[in-house]
């Protein structure tokens, strides 16, 4: 398949799914390595698709698939304190987009998360763990922003309400 119609193709099975799709899956979709979909990929975003790389895989956000956003600022320590956040945003029914912290230096610094199930949270928690990975918000003194995605404002509400429970959302 020419290059230009791969990617055309490439971009139109990412904007008609809701899930993230890995590297490997495409790539065996269409005969191709993984990095020549990594390519891709930087090629699409370059042009301006909004294309997001996430552990689970690549997608296309789609603003206007009726989800409610929000954007939520919280500070805690630690990788139980993470734990308990993602856990609390996905038992209440939302889904974490992303984690945005503001440098000093180098200014905002986002981690597109996709963690939407408390399976996921497990996943991600043992992967930060076994890799020793340095939470993003250490930068900031643990302050940090999430982008909330949900069906519904009440969905969001309960969320912020959970976390304002914990000690760990900021407000004003």
């Amino acid at each position: 398949m020419e290059t230009k119609k791969r990617r055309k193709k490439l971009y139109e099975i990412l904007k008609e799914t809701n899930d993230p799709i890995k590297g490997n899956e495409l790539a065996k979709k269409f005969k191709i390595s993984r990095q020549v979909i990594v390519q891709d990929i930087a090629v699409l975003r370059a042009q301006g698709c909004n294309i997001l790389a996430t552990p689970q895989g690549y997608i296309v956000l789609n603003k206007s698939n009726g989800k409610i956003l929000e954007t939520i600022v919280c500070k805690h320590q630690g990788y139980n304190e993470i734990k308990d956040e993602l856990n609390a945003v996905v038992e209440c029914g939302g889904e974490i987009v992303d984690v945005i912290v503001e440098h000093p230096i180098y200014g905002e610094i986002k981690g597109n998360l996709m963690i939407k199930t408390k399976l996921e949270v497990e996943k991600f928690m043992k992967k930060v763990i076994s890799l020793k990975a340095e939470p993003l918000a250490k930068l900031c003194d643990g302050i940090h922003i999430h982008t909330i995605s949900a069906d519904e404002k009440e969905t969001i509400d309960k969320v912020k309400d959970e976390l304002r429970k914990k000690g760990f959302l900021i407000e004003d």
